[in-house]
């Protein structure tokens, strides 16, 4: 679900650099699934917070007719055949990196 900027950039790179690639469309992310809420937690333990993680109804963080899906998990495999690309870097790392980020710009 969730990429760092440099795996999705390198995927763009690399597929510049394929004529079969011109015209198709390609998923770009991990396949690693995970909740909100278990985002939500590995943030705060990441940034050593104890902050309480508030639960929001749906019906209540939407407006009324918005629609989403509720799970997203990319299929990689034709962006994998065609250049042999996966991300490199794993959540922990993403959030690492986002919160170092964040604090720098502090």
């Amino acid at each position: 679900m969730f990429c760092h900027v440099s795996d999705v950039v390198r995927a763009l790179i690399e597929l510049s650099q394929r004529d079969a690639a011109v015209g198709e469309v390609y998923n770009v992310g991990s396949t690693n699934e995970i909740t909100i809420m278990e985002l939500a937690q590995r943030i705060r333990a990441a940034a050593g917070s104890e902050s309480i993680i508030q639960v929001i109804p749906y019906e209540e963080a939407y407006e009324e007719g918005f629609e989403d899906m509720l799970r997203r998990v990319p299929d990689i495999t034709k962006i994998g055949a065609l250049i042999g690309w996966k991300p490199d870097l794993s959540l922990d790392q993403i959030i690492h990196d986002v919160l170092q980020f964040e604090r720098q710009s502090l």
